[in-house]
């Protein structure tokens, strides 16, 4: 795997509006080779950075990847947390011209109890995010929308977790994963948050095992997975995950996974507003062999990650920063 980033600055293009019968992927090599790109963490200082987010869906557009995936935080924390808010990071959403995947951020929900974001019940805002993002669950976002498995759909004691998709491309799958930051919303001191994670958590795991077992029984090239929250298990003595925190239980189904699977894992994540690449550790604080951990962009820096996927190489996945030149300045 490619652990420098090669920088590529993109001149944007007014690119036509394409319906879902007109949207052609681009080609980026042989017959199985694609590309997707990765972002998250924006729009975060309205509205001045509306226009840069716009000017970042105009050189995806452009590019016409296979499809794009977004991390979480469509808002920033202190954004209050209101309906009409909501709908206009939906709105923006929208105008990408392929098919876009999107998992929650705690920016839109869990966090959504702070005062300066309106003093919301997080559960509540849970839960319209789910009616107005995930309308149906087995369609994806975006002007050109494709089809996905739901964990709501095809689990049927998971049936509220309509944010929890998958689906697979030349043999590559892809697994969203509902993982938050602030600890992914656990706090033991509240009962209806404790309740709510215990729920999440559980689908999560299941989610994950079942992904990695679909992948081995159909011989897949590669995985990867996609949620909003970074673990940084650096931040605690040596390296180890203290058991309350919210993250366990999600990365031993990682490692358990991926050791089992051997093969190519990429999992993908935001909220820490930098670009970083690195092996991906286990809730022990030690590397799991094949697992990688891409951190997007966000915040301040409103730009993409372009993944580069060609499931008949060894690495399979090669990276480019996708850098909007206008975008630069702050």
């Amino acid at each position: 795997m490619l652990c420098r980033l090669a920088t590529l600055a993109i001149a944007l293009m007014a690119a036509p509006a394409l319906t879902t019968e007109a949207w052609a992927a681009e080609t980026v090599g042989g017959d199985r080779a694609f590309s997707f790109v990765a972002l998250g963490d924006m729009p975060y200082k309205l509205p001045g950075d509306i226009s840069k987010f716009d000017r970042l869906i105009a050189a995806v557009n452009s590019l016409k990847p296979a499809f794009t995936i977004h991390v979480g935080d469509i808002k920033a924390g202190g954004t209050p947390c209101t309906d009409a808010e909501l709908q206009r990071a939906l709105d923006q959403i929208q105008t990408f011209e392929g098919p876009l995947i999107y998992t929650p951020g705690d920016n839109e929900w869990t966090d959504c109890h702070r005062p300066e974001a309106g003093a919301f019940d997080p559960r509540e805002r849970l839960a319209k995010l789910r009616t107005m993002f995930f309308p149906e669950p087995g369609r994806s976002l975006g002007k050109a929308p494709m089809t996905v498995e739901s964990q709501a759909q095809i689990m049927t004691t998971y049936a509220s977790h309509v944010e929890n998709a998958r689906f697979s491309k030349n043999d590559v799958h892809f697994i969203s994963v509902h993982a938050v930051g602030s600890n992914n919303g656990f706090e033991a001191q509240d009962p209806a948050a404790a309740t709510e994670f215990f729920a999440r958590d559980a689908a999560n795991v299941v989610w994950i095992d079942d992904g990695f077992r679909q992948a081995q029984e159909t011989n897949a090239k590669a995985i990867v997975i996609f949620m909003q929250a970074e673990f940084d298990q650096a931040r605690f003595p040596n390296g180890a995950m203290p058991r309350q925190s919210g993250f366990a239980r999600i990365l031993d189904a990682i490692d358990r996974g991926a050791r089992a699977f051997g093969k190519p894992v990429l999992v993908i994540n935001g909220d820490e507003h930098f670009i970083e690449l690195k092996p991906m550790r286990n809730s022990r604080g030690k590397p799991i062999p094949n697992v990688m951990k891409l951190m997007v962009y966000g915040e301040d820096d409103i730009h993409a990650v372009r993944i580069i996927v060609d499931p008949d190489s060894p690495g399979v996945f090669g990276y480019v920063p996708l850098i909007v030149p206008e975008n630069l300045g702050r």
